[in-house]
């Protein structure tokens, strides 16, 4: 993670775009915070390194991931579920950084969820060819809490599903700093991130790093 040794800011003010009924882009919105963010993320990594995780099939994510929060996501032959502990340090995850909840909800509260309280912070970070397949978010206890997600570094196509896999997408770049809230009947749609492309990035360099920030308890 060196490469998140460099950032910069970016000037431009954040617009929105409804992206279906209830899921909201939100661009450049963390783009005056991505600095002290992403640092804050650095520094949760120290305490919980990044790791590439398996699916209950045993096969390995091609992203490499953490968490922070009361509660870390987790998949291994055991299933996908949520737990208090890090299995690698043995240790409680780290505290979600304060600037990471507060801008998940007022992210949130901006898309018209004002009952937001995040617990629960995934760390994903892409190198070139990494991608994550159509999926739910369906481990958490209360699906009336939406789902926020920060994205920072190189640009991806992000798929935008409907309420089964089997059926058609629409697609949509996510860029730096750019944040996506989806809830209501949104809330159950799959989602997925093609393959990343190799590039460099100013701010990460070869990578991409997203924050999904939940209510899992």
């Amino acid at each position: 993670m060196t490469s998140l040794d460099l950032f910069s800011n970016l000037d431009s003010e954040p617009l929105s775009s409804d992206i279906s009924q209830h899921a909201t882009l939100f661009h450049q919105f963390l783009a005056e915070d991505d600095d002290a963010l992403l640092s804050d993320i650095r520094g949760v990594l120290r305490h919980s390194p990044l790791r590439h995780i398996q699916t209950p099939a045993g096969h390995k994510m091609s992203v490499k991931s953490s968490n922070c929060g009361e509660y870390g996501w987790l998949s291994d032959s055991q299933g996908y579920r949520y737990q208090k502990t890090d299995p690698m340090t043995e240790a409680p995850w780290p505290e979600m950084p304060s600037l990471v909840r507060n801008k998940a909800i007022e992210a949130a509260v901006l898309a018209g969820f004002d009952d937001f309280r995040p617990d629960s912070c995934l760390i994903n970070v892409y190198l070139p060819g990494a991608k994550m397949g159509l999926h739910q978010d369906k481990d958490e206890t209360d699906f009336t809490k939406p789902i926020v997600s920060f994205s920072f570094g190189l640009s991806v196509n992000f798929l935008w599903g409907g309420f089964k896999r089997s059926q058609k997408y629409q697609k949509f770049q996510l860029q730096h700093a750019d944040a996506l809230v989806w809830g209501g009947n949104d809330r159950l749609r799959y989602h997925g991130v093609q393959q990343l492309k190799d590039d460099v990035h100013p701010i990460t360099g070869r990578c991409r790093i997203n924050l999904t920030i939940r209510q899992a308890g």
